[in-house]
C-alpha cells in the first residue's frame, strides 16, 4: 500500500514509484503535497478513482498514472487539461477527461439513430488519421533518443542496446542485481532477453561531479584496445531515460568470480569465513601475472600508451576460469601530447588519482609537485597491489599510519622475518611446500618493493615484471611437470613398452 505518511512531506517535489507492486488507492493525505512537480505511479496495481486534488496542484508538471486499475471519471482541471503532461493509458475503466486523452465518455447512451453514428465515425476518422501520425512520430522520436549513441563515445560495439533493453535485462536495476558501486556509479548484473547471455552494466550517476568525464575517459581508453586480460566492453549507451534525464552506461562481459578484492579480504570481513573462496599461492601469482600482462599491453603495445591510474583489487575481475581482467578505466589517461595537456586540466580526475594513493605516503609528491603523469605511476600501484596480495593486508590497514606504510612493513621483515608478513591463509600452504616456496615469495616481495620505490627512476619497467614473475611460475610448475613425466615413463615401462 502507498504510505499515508508521505502526506507529511510537504516539500516533496519529485516522487517516482513506477514499476513496483503497490496496490490500493492513492491516500487522501497526499492532498497536502502541493509542491509536487513530478509524480509517477505507473505500472503498479493501484485502483480506485483518480484523486481530484491532483488537479489543484499548481506546481505539478508531469503526472503518470498509466497501467494500473484506476476507474471512474478523470478530472478536467489543472494538469489534466494538458495531454502532453498527463498519462492515463492502460486503465480500461477510466472515462471522461479532455478529448485528447481518448477515453470513453462516462454513461454513454446508445442510440438507434444511424446518422449520429455516421457523424461520429467521420469525426473519429478525420481526427484519428493525423492523431495516429503524431503518435507514430512521437514514438519514433522517443525510440531514437533512447537508442542514441553519442558521437563522443564511438566504441566498437558488439551489441546495440537501448535504455529499454538494459532496463529489462537488469530487472529495472533491481537491488538484487547490484554487484558493485563506486564514486561515479553502480554495476548491475543483467541477462539479455534474446541470447540469455550474462552482462555487467555500469550505470553512471551523473549527479556526481566527474561522472560524465569518467564515462568519456573510459570510452576513449577502451574504444580501440583489445587484450585477453582487459575486461571486454560490449557497448556504450548515452541517451535519456523515461523521465527525460541524461543516461550513460557501459556494458561489459560478466565476470563470474567477482573481484580480486572479494577473494583477498572476504574471509576477514565475514563472521564465518568461506574457506572455499581462498586463493592459493599459485592462483595469486597467476592473477598477478595476468594484471602485469594487461599493464604491459597498455604501456607498450597500444598505438598510444595508456596509464590506468586506478589499479587496485576491486578493479581486477576474475572470470569463470579465475583469469584476471583489468577493469574500470574511468581515470585512465592517454599519453599523447594532446592528452597530456588535457590531463593537466582535469583537476577532478587527477585529484581522485592522488587521493587513491595518499595512503601510500610519498607517492603523492610526484603529481602534487607538478610531475608529469607517466606509466611509472601504474608500476607503483602494481607494486602496492603485489604486496597486498601476498600479505593479505590492505594499504589502508589501521597499522599503517604516521609515515609507516605497507612498503615499509615488508621491507622490515624481508629475508629474516618474512613469515611474519605473509598472509596467514598462505602460511600453512608455504610451510608444507618447504623452502622453495618461501624463496619464491621472497622474490615476489622484492619485485613488489622495487615497483613501489619512492623514486620513479628506481622502479622496474612492467615488461621486466612480467618476465620475472613468469620465471617464478615456471619454477613452481617444473617439479609437478617432472613428476608427471616420471609417472608417464614408469607407466610405459611397467607395460613393457620401449
Amino acid at each position: 500500500m502507498l504510505p499515508n505518511s508521505l502526506g507529511s512531506c510537504v516539500s516533496l517535489e519529485k516522487l517516482f514509484l513506477d514499476g513496483n507492486l503497490f496496490e490500493g488507492v492513492i491516500p487522501s493525505s497526499w492532498s497536502s503535497l502541493r509542491g509536487l512537480v513530478d509524480l509517477d505511479v505507473s505500472n503498479n496495481n493501484l485502483s480506485g478513482g483518480v484523486p481530484e486534488f491532483l488537479g489543484s496542484f499548481e506546481a505539478l508538471k508531469y503526472l503518470n498514472l498509466s497501467f494500473n486499475h484506476f476507474e471512474g471519471v478523470v478530472p478536467s482541471e489543472g494538469i489534466f487539461k494538458n495531454p502532453s503532461a498527463t498519462f492515463v493509458g492502460g486503465n480500461s475503466k477510466l472515462c471522461g477527461g479532455i478529448p485528447e486523452l481518448h477515453l470513453s465518455k462516462c454513461n454513454l447512451k446508445t442510440s438507434s439513430n444511424t446518422f449520429p453514428r455516421l457523424k461520429i465515425t467521420i469525426i473519429v476518422v478525420i481526427l484519428g488519421v493525423p492523431l495516429t501520425f503524431c503518435i507514430v512520430l512521437v514514438f519514433l522520436f522517443r525510440k531514437k533518443r533512447e537508442q542514441h549513441l553519442t558521437t563522443t563515445c564511438a566504441v566498437n560495439s558488439i551489441l546495440q542496446l537501448s535504455y529499454q533493453s538494459i532496463l529489462r535485462a537488469t530487472d529495472r536495476f533491481s537491488p538484487q542485481n547490484l554487484i558493485g558501486s563506486g564514486s561515479f556509479g553502480s554495476v548491475y548484473k543483467g541477462i539479455l532477453e534474446e541470447s540469455g547471455a550474462d552482462i555487467a552494466v555500469k550505470v553512471f550517476n551523473l549527479m556526481n561531479r566527474g561522472a560524465s568525464k569518467s564515462f568519456l575517459a573510459e570510452c576513449e581508453a577502451l574504444k580501440n584496445i583489445r587484450h585477453r586480460n582487459l575486461v571486454k566492453i560490449l557497448t556504450a549507451i548515452s541517451g535519456v531515460d523515461y523521465q527525460g534525464s541524461d543516461f550513460k552506461a557501459l556494458v561489459y562481459e560478466f565476470m563470474a568470480n567477482g573481484s580480486l578484492e572479494d577473494w583477498l579480504h572476504q574471509s576477514v570481513e565475514m563472521n564465518e569465513p568461506d574457506t572455499t573462496r581462498n586463493l592459493n599461492f599459485f592462483h595469486r601469482l597467476s592473477v598477478a601475472i595476468d594484471v602485469a600482462h594487461a599493464l604491459e599491453y597498455l604501456h607498450h603495445h597500444c598505438e598510444i600508451s595508456i596509464v590506468h591510474c586506478d589499479l587496485k583489487p576491486s578493479n581486477i575481475l576474475l572470470d569463470g576460469e579465475m583469469v584476471g581482467h583489468l577493469s574500470d578505466f574511468g581515470l585512465a589517461k592517454i599519453l599523447s601530447p594532446d592528452m597530456l595537456n588535457f590531463s593537466a586540466n582535469q583537476s577532478s580526475s587527477l585529484g581522485s588519482f592522488i587521493y587513491c594513493y595518499i595512503i601510500c605516503d610519498k607517492f603523492i609528491v610526484e603529481y602534487a609537485m607538478g610531475g608529469d603523469l607517466s606509466t611509472k605511476g601504474d608500476v607503483y600501484s602494481y607494486g602496492i597491489l603485489l604486496l597486498e596480495m601476498f600479505t593479505g593486508k590492505r594499504p589502508t590497514h589501521y597499522m599503517f599510519k604516521e609515515g609507516f606504510n605497507i612498503h615499509h612493513f615488508v621491507v622490515a621483515a624481508l629475508s629474516e622475518r618474512v613469515s611474519q608478513v605473509i598472509d596467514p591463509i598462505l602460511l600453512q600452504e608455504i610451510s608444507r611446500q618447504g623452502d622453495s616456496h618461501l624463496q619464491h615469495l621472497n622474490s615476489i616481495f622484492e619485485i613488489g618493493l622495487t615497483c613501489s620505490a619512492e623514486s620513479p627512476t628506481e622502479r622496474m619497467d612492467i615488461s621486466d615484471v612480467v618476465s620475472k614473475l613468469c620465471s617464478i611460475r615456471e619454477k613452481l610448475l617444473r617439479p609437478a611437470r617432472l613428476h608427471h613425466e616420471h609417472q608417464t615413463l614408469y607407466d610405459v615401462q611397467s607395460k613393457g613398452i620401449h
